[in-house]
């Protein structure tokens, strides 16, 4: 069962949030707290991340079954699903293999298909980091900075190390194995018939022109928003537009 934290207790179909790539749950904590007046939200570490199960597999069809456990548990029939990037992935694919466990779906700078870029780059600065020179955060951060430039990337990759244990709360070896399927998209067939916001960083090129139209094949009442001066992590580069946006559709 997938690792969660709740927030709210307000009736009315809760909301799932799945994190991207070598995030966790802890990530979206305060978004959840905010929309939490309104409705209970709960956000999860998918497998392999944080503190959800290590597994060999991480493909999409077993991500999207570990959000279905979890809806199932909640007892509330149907769920709004919010998903980033790699969780934006799971739960189109959640919403394709399973629509009666999803009542709105907002996808987060992604589109239901293969990209051609690698995140080996982020694995293999994680694993140059010496653990064992790891007193504070700070020792893995000038580490980390020999191969990756961007402070705000190397803040993000620290949020998933345990420093008391020196190590990794990322399961990097299924990561880099499963790359392809993390990368790609399964070619679920299908449709999902009820309301779906792709909502995209203006400043990202993760959903292209392109990519309108077999999204509209799959998600027949898909709407399109973009937030000015966001890129790919849209929900950490202007959080409260990004809340602003989402709720006003869960609510519509």
């Amino acid at each position: 069962m997938l690792e969660r934290q709740d927030f709210g207790t307000a009736g009315g179909p809760p909301l799932i949030i799945g994190h991207g790539l070598f995030g966790s749950g802890r990530n979206w904590g305060a978004i959840a707290r905010r929309l939490s007046d309104t409705r209970h939200v709960v956000t999860v570490d998918m497998r392999n991340h944080g503190a959800s199960p290590w597994t060999e597999q991480h493909g999409y069809p077993d991500m999207a079954a570990d959000l279905a456990d979890l809806i199932d548990g909640l007892s509330s029939g149907a769920a709004d699903v919010l998903g980033h990037s790699m969780g934006g992935k799971a739960a189109m694919q959640l919403a394709l293999t399973a629509p009666d466990k999803v009542r709105k779906l907002v996808v987060a700078d992604i589109a239901p298909v293969a990209y051609g870029h690698s995140q080996q780059r982020m694995i293999d600065a994680m694993r140059s980091v010496d653990l064992s020179r790891v007193e504070k955060r700070s020792d893995a951060d000038a580490q980390l900075a020999r191969a990756i430039d961007e402070p705000g990337v190397r803040a993000f990759l620290l949020q998933s190390l345990d420093v008391p244990a020196r190590a990794w709360r990322l399961n990097l070896d299924t990561l880099e194995a499963e790359m392809p399927k993390i990368l790609g998209w399964p070619g679920t067939p299908g449709t999902f018939e009820g309301p779906t916001l792709f909502l995209t960083g203006a400043e990202s090129d993760y959903v292209r022109p392109e990519h309108r139209g077999p999204i509209r094949v799959q998600f027949p009442k898909a709407r399109f928003a973009k937030i000015p001066g966001a890129g790919h992590w849209l929900h950490a580069d202007h959080p409260r537009e990004f809340e602003a946006a989402v709720r006003a559709f869960l609510d519509a």
